[in-house]
């Protein structure tokens, strides 16, 4: 029969085999099944040995995510990285990885894009007060989202 951190160190690899987690998440999950926390501090450290709970990979497959699938701004992915447990330096060198590999204002200009396909009215300053509370939301810089509106509205009104 395996011991407890025997037990521990397969139900770690088990969820680890169902999607990557952070060491705070698996720790909290094998807390929440009722293992000692010894054991988990042990499963953790082989589990970390073998490389099989890795930080820094995590929390580059949550950035990739975040900005890939989800089309959130740097500020954003950050939040989400850090919300996972993961060390703030950790998750600020995979937030500069991963938007060193693309240009964060083509993502802010396809982010609006999504929201002004439902046909708003942007000559309304309420509308456009609006769009910059969710495009900052979004986690883009509020700087750029104001330059980015006051482009867009310019060039509607020329248009006109």
């Amino acid at each position: 029969m395996p011991d407890a951190a025997e037990r521990a160190y397969v139900a770690g690899l088990t969820l680890l085999a169902r999607r990557e987690l952070a060491e705070t998440q698996l720790r909290a999950r094998l807390i929440k099944r009722k293992f000692d926390p010894e054991d988990i501090d042990i499963a953790v450290a082989r589990l970390r040995r073998e490389r099989a709970i890795d930080d820094r990979r995590t929390a580059m497959a949550c950035a990739r995510t975040e900005v890939h699938v989800r089309h959130h701004g740097r500020v954003r992915v950050l939040r989400q990285i850090e919300a996972l447990g993961i060390a703030r330096d950790v998750a600020r060198q995979a937030v500069a990885e991963v938007f060193t590999e693309l240009d964060e204002a083509e993502l802010l200009e396809q982010a609006l894009d999504r929201r002004l396909r439902r046909g708003v009215d942007f000559s309304d300053p309420v509308i456009v007060r609006r769009m910059h509370r969710y495009l900052v939301g979004q986690g883009f810089d509020p700087s750029a989202v104001t330059g980015l509106l006051r482009r867009r509205r310019a060039s509607i009104a020329e248009s006109l």
